[in-house]
């Protein structure tokens, strides 16, 4: 398992978080299980990249995302094949919301802002 944010088992992830995030990159052989327990007022989802796994006992294919439910800490997930999924969990933000296309921020002035700023340039350039 990748911990890319956040903490498991007192190993903690590279990225730094202002809220409290855990994200982890989680790869299981087939039959393989791992349990995860976080607060229950996270928000917590899995996005199955490769393979297919059971949340649960509820079963959860290739490119399906399962939101879970804030009604316990605990969940168990199996692979019934290799599988690799992301896993998120994290404090709620509680704060308003303003997207138009790719761009999300908190109010729409902020979104002007963010579109000009990609449009003068200011998020940088990619090399061809």
């Amino acid at each position: 398992m990748d911990i890319i944010a956040g903490e498991f088992h007192g190993v903690k992830g590279p990225a730094s978080t202002f809220t409290p995030v855990n994200l982890f990159n989680v790869r299981l052989n087939k039959n393989g299980e791992a349990a995860f327990s976080f607060p229950e007022n996270f928000t917590t989802f899995c996005v199955v990249i490769e393979g297919k796994v059971e949340i649960n006992s509820t079963e959860i294919p290739t490119n399906h995302l399962a939101l879970l439910s804030n009604e316990g800490t605990d969940f168990t997930i199996k692979a019934s094949e290799n599988a690799v999924v992301l896993l998120a969990s994290g404090a709620p933000l509680k704060e308003p919301i303003s997207a138009y296309g790719p761009f999300v921020m908190n109010t729409n002035d902020e979104l002007v802002q963010a579109i000009d700023d990609f449009n003068n340039g200011k998020f940088g350039y990619l090399e061809d």
